[in-house]
């Protein structure tokens, strides 16, 4: 994937870590926990992104390795925390011997594999016997704060464009919000003792901070890049008018998070 490419999160890799990173933190704790990560284990983090469910784990006594295929985010990561050990690798064909971890770790990135089910089989292959996964996705339905931000969205990029690149960028999203197809995933996969649940947070922004933090997801990387810069900050001030006039300063953003874990026999 290009350094250039809409699909990655190379060029907004920074506004990510200082926006969303410290919000994201809590559910990559509750995951860590949900996971029954132990201190001395050696865990994967994959979709390491900027380090969130990585530093999580680290902080429970772990050994961690985090891979992401977005070399930006690593290196905030880096930035963040010299002492991680991280690659760019993909989540499938993993450079790992059978069996190296005691747990993996996989923070909001199932959706995004093209061949979710190839990527699985090779996660459970790098976990020992008895080797822990710990899987998010996001459940939420739509809400006002996402209406009208796609709204936004649909007067400069035709909602069928919008849709197709979604669907290729984020082939799975819609299947992995329900808890019984992602139960259904890993049990194809050959995890076992697969248990999920979803838990409610509240994330707060300031207006800005939500606005600008938009522009990291996937709608605003690609209005990015059909619009180019000048025009996407236009349209960045035109949002944050709008979601000024809907919304209370700061904007509290109620999201659903979908937890999974399981064991390798």
């Amino acid at each position: 994937m290009a350094v250039d490419d809409w699909r990655s999160y190379d060029s907004v890799a920074e506004t990510y870590a200082r926006i969303h990173a410290p919000r994201l933190a809590v559910p990559a704790h509750d995951l860590v926990e949900l996971t029954g990560i132990e201190a001395g284990w050696n865990v994967l983090d994959v979709g390491t992104g900027t380090g969130v469910a990585a530093f999580a784990a680290a902080g429970s006594g772990a050994t961690v390795v985090g891979i992401d295929e977005a070399p930006g985010m690593l290196r905030v990561a880096r930035s963040l925390n010299g002492s991680l050990p991280i690659a760019t690798a993909l989540a499938i064909d993993l450079p790992f011997r059978d069996g190296a971890f005691d747990a993996l770790l996989a923070n909001f990135v199932l959706a995004h594999f093209t061949k979710y089910k190839t990527a699985l089989f090779d996660m459970k292959r790098v976990l020992r016997p008895g080797g822990r996964l710990g899987l998010t996705a996001w459940a939420d339905a739509e809400d006002d704060l996402a209406r009208t931000w796609l709204e936004l969205v649909g007067t400069v990029v035709p909602p069928e464009v919008l849709q197709a690149a979604m669907d290729e960028r984020l082939p799975w999203r819609e299947r992995f919000r329900r808890r019984l197809p992602l139960e259904e995933a890993l049990m194809e996969a050959g995890i076992r003792h697969v248990r999920t649940e979803v838990r409610r947070y509240r994330f707060q922004y300031s207006l800005d901070d939500y606005v600008e933090g938009l522009s990291t997801w996937a709608t605003g990387r690609f209005v990015r890049f059909m619009l180019g810069e000048s025009a996407f900050a236009e349209f960045l001030r035109r949002a944050r008018a709008e979601f000024g006039e809907r919304f209370a300063d700061p904007v509290n953003d109620f999201r659903e998070v979908l937890f999974a874990t399981g064991a390798k026999p």
